[in-house]
């Protein structure tokens, strides 16, 4: 015996069917997940090897979203164009962390400031972190 199988959107503004909040972004729990101070500390290394040439960005995709992947992807660029004008190679001296603060306004989701310093240079990186499917996820940067 076979069950026919139909599918029909359901008009706008009417809730949305069990499947879909099945398949849809899930949000975790900061409990369920890893410690926020190592991660930040973590892709914010990461977000400096990308932008000094040492790193491919695509190996941060799995931890951000997409816009802040986007917006990676175009700063690498231009950090990769203006070293090539200069005919400087990438540097060695990558960014160490001085220091990480978080806030959490609410579970499974964390603001950080980080300071980061370099021979030539210190700079600031806030980002938010949010715990999407299983995993922190980087939905807002900025580097100053």
């Amino acid at each position: 015996m076979t069950v026919p199988l139909s599918i029909v959107d359901s008009p706008a503004g009417a809730p949305s069917s069990h499947a879909e909040d099945f398949f849809a972004r899930q949000k975790t729990s900061a409990a369920e997940l890893p410690r926020a101070d190592v991660f930040t500390r973590n892709i914010v290394r990461g977000v400096f090897e990308v932008l000094a040439g040492v790193r491919e960005v695509e190996q941060l995709a799995r931890w951000t979203s997409e816009e802040v992947y986007r917006s990676l992807v175009v700063r690498a660029s231009l950090a990769k164009r203006a070293r090539s004008a200069r005919g400087v190679p990438a540097p060695r001296d990558i960014h160490q962390i001085r220091s990480v603060h978080l806030y959490a306004p609410a579970d499974g989701v964390y603001e950080a400031t980080v300071t980061a310093a370099a021979r030539a240079r210190t700079r600031a990186v806030a980002l938010r972190l949010e715990g999407i499917d299983g995993r922190w996820r980087v939905t807002a940067l900025a580097l100053l």
